[in-house]
């Protein structure tokens, strides 16, 4: 069975339900299995600030992930137009994956979340694609012949999968923000089955 690594980080619980649909259209793909990844909180003080292993949800990622992936599907939620912070922290420290050339060639895709319609969710996208060129994968996006894309009032882009949670930071899909992020897992797994 290959896996694809779906690796995000949520602080409200949005991005979290947007890996939980991208998991479940990974899972959709015959031979693909979604290995679910998070990433700790992390604080401006020089301290842990969380458990070494987190008390629920799925485990921290570990570089090793990176390394047995076939595909890498990384989600954060908006943060002025771009990741956030534990996110970057986890990607700031995979220079001997990236050395070792063990990314170069894996498909990726990119998802996130904002509060509000015009949040930043695309230029969010495009910030999370840099780290992953430089390493060498071959991003996919959401084209347009997915129906829903043209029709959704709430998250989706052709960049990637998002949500709009609201002032009220709501972790609810949409059934357009569901189906896009699921149809945005099958596709990296199908891109990834296609390549191994």
């Amino acid at each position: 069975m290959n896996e694809i690594l779906v690796l995000y980080y949520s602080h409200r619980g949005s991005v979290a339900a947007l890996a939980e649909e991208v998991a479940a259209g990974v899972e959709q793909v015959a031979g693909m299995a979604a290995r679910v990844r998070t990433v700790p909180r992390i604080s401006t003080n020089c301290e842990a600030v969380e458990p070494a292993i987190p008390g629920n949800g799925p485990p921290y990622a570990e570089l090793r992930d990176l390394r047995e992936c076939v595909g890498l599907a990384l989600g954060s939620p908006t943060r002025f137009g771009n990741m956030a912070a534990p996110l970057k922290y986890f990607l700031d420290g995979t220079g001997s994956v990236w050395h070792s050339g063990e990314l170069a060639g894996k498909p990726a895709c990119v998802f996130s979340s904002t509060g509000s319609l015009h949040g930043g969710q695309e230029a969010t996208l495009l910030s999370m694609m840099i780290p992953l060129l430089h390493h060498g994968m071959l991003m996919v996006g959401l084209p347009y012949t997915e129906a829903d894309l043209l029709t959704t009032s709430s998250g989706g882009t052709p960049y990637g999968a998002t949500h709009v949670s609201g002032a009220d930071g709501d972790p609810t899909l949409s059934p357009h923000e569901q189906r896009l992020a699921r149809a945005l897992g099958r596709r990296l797994a199908e891109t990834a089955a296609r390549l191994a």
